[in-house]
């Protein structure tokens, strides 16, 4: 990937993750060039990678549009989550060390922070240092394959409902402070049973969110 793709993937990215760019929009390549300062050429491959990212969608005509997730594309990404994280909590143990202090760093910035979308961003930085933690590459790689669309979702979600910040912020910081103190103190079984009451838990705080369903 040449240094001009890789800032377009990043900058197309950043825009469809904000919601800069909606769910829907044509990202036609020309046009797209043009608003980017850029040829056709990276905003093909771009569009190339963040549809393998599962953030862009080609319809049969060849177009390329920003993804709509359905209810359906999360029930499908939290199937993923409850089978990936819980493993990989399993596997955290004596590999936590080196990954403590990123951990403690993440959950005192969460603490902080101003919006719900970057309560969010933590949320997931912070779930994937676990899988790091894991010291399976493969594991790692499958987790790390899901997260954009989680992103995309999660930050589909907060726009379309109002969620308050300090509870959001609380409720996140209180559940992985607990998870690491597990992962300090507890056994393998014992952490991998609360990673997946958290995300069980995640699925259900979601659904009892006041607002209309996100479709």
């Amino acid at each position: 990937m040449t240094p001009l793709t890789d800032t377009t993937v990043a900058t197309l990215r950043r825009e469809i993750l904000s919601g800069t760019l909606s769910a829907g929009t044509k990202l036609a390549e020309a046009p797209v060039a043009k608003r980017l300062g850029v040829s056709r050429v990276p905003v093909r491959e771009a569009l190339v990678i963040l549809a393998n990212e599962g953030l862009v969608q080609f319809k049969e005509t060849g177009r390329s549009f920003v993804k709509h997730l359905s209810h359906a594309d999360f029930e499908e990404l939290y199937a993923m989550r409850l089978l990936l994280e819980p493993a990989g909590a399993r596997l955290v143990g004596a590999n936590l060390g080196p990954h403590l202090a990123a951990l403690e760093k993440n959950i005192r910035e969460t603490a902080s922070v101003s919006t719900v979308s970057e309560v969010t961003s933590l949320d997931l930085d912070f779930h994937e240092l676990l899988m790091m933690a894991a010291g399976n590459s493969r594991l790692l790689r499958c987790w790390r394959g899901l997260r954009p669309e989680m992103q995309l979702w999660l930050g589909s979600l907060h726009r379309q409902r109002d969620f308050e910040l300090q509870d959001v912020n609380r409720e996140t910081v209180r559940a992985h402070t607990e998870l690491l103190e597990c992962m300090k103190n507890g056994s393998p079984a014992k952490a991998e049973a609360l990673l997946r009451k958290h995300i069980l838990g995640w699925k259900l705080w979601i659904a009892n969110q006041p607002g209309e369903p996100v479709d």
